[in-house]
């Protein structure tokens, strides 16, 4: 029973981290949509969830063999998924980023994200109701 509740919390952990790294992405996209050259870049969010999630069962984690060596956590979540979009009308300047387009990711992913939040809210919330009445 804790082992099944760890990988739900797990789940749940990951799905959020993944939500907000691609969040990140998204805004860097809308802050830059002026910026000549810039290429707007994306995530395919659920090959991401699964690598994310493959990678934390696994323990696919960096071993340290020096007492100077980073750890390698404190990199970003989705790094190595990020890809350029590819643009429906590039700008003169060579700007990618459709402002509209990334307003309606970005709105979209953080409904999922605030989604997200609240089921897992509610979760704990159960838990620590079930815990109290016993």
């Amino acid at each position: 029973m804790i082992q099944n509740l760890d990988k739900h919390f797990n789940f749940l952990q990951t799905a959020l981290k993944a939500r907000a790294s691609r969040q990140e992405l998204l805004g860097a996209n809308l802050a830059n949509a002026d910026t000549p050259n810039y290429k707007a870049v994306d995530v395919d969010f659920r090959q991401a969830l699964q690598n994310a999630l493959a990678g934390a069962q696994h323990g696919a984690h960096m071993q340290l063999t020096h007492r100077r060596h980073l750890d390698g956590a404190q990199g970003g979540f989705l790094d190595a998924d990020v890809k350029y979009r590819n643009p429906t009308q590039p700008a003169i300047d060579g700007n990618t980023v459709d402002a509209e387009e990334e307003m309606a990711r970005f709105s979209e992913n953080g409904l999922h994200y605030q989604a997200l939040l609240t089921f897992t809210t509610g979760r704990i919330r159960t838990l620590q109701q079930a815990l109290s009445n016993n």
